[in-house]
């Protein structure tokens, strides 16, 4: 459904991570760029109203007063909306996608 509104709405790169088995926090990450702090804006409040319909009530925000990154934190799924340039200054995805090896940990 989140991911419907996004495209929907024209956000811009949405890409889906799944966190299954590396992170306790989500299982689903879903990443995607607004064209300004408005559409930024916009985006996310479309998102927590379609969350809202379907019953879940109680959400995690931050980032909705500035709006160059929005954090929407819905329990299995967490999703961030950033400014294009935010977005390639975080690079979340890089993060998130790289996992270490057993030698890498033991080597840090």
């Amino acid at each position: 459904m989140i991911y419907d509104i996004l495209d929907k709405q024209s956000a811009e790169d949405i890409v889906r991570l799944d966190l299954t088995g590396k992170s306790s926090i989500a299982d689903t990450m879903i990443v995607a760029s607004g064209r300004s702090n408005r559409h930024v804006n916009a985006l996310s409040d479309y998102i927590q109203r379609g969350l809202k319909e379907i019953g879940l009530k109680k959400l995690g925000i931050e980032g909705d007063k500035q709006n160059d990154w929005v954090l929407i934190d819905a329990g299995d799924v967490i999703v961030h909306l950033f400014r294009p340039e935010v977005r390639e200054f975080y690079a979340l995805e890089k993060l998130w996608a790289v996992s270490p090896t057993h030698e890498d940990l033991e080597n840090a």
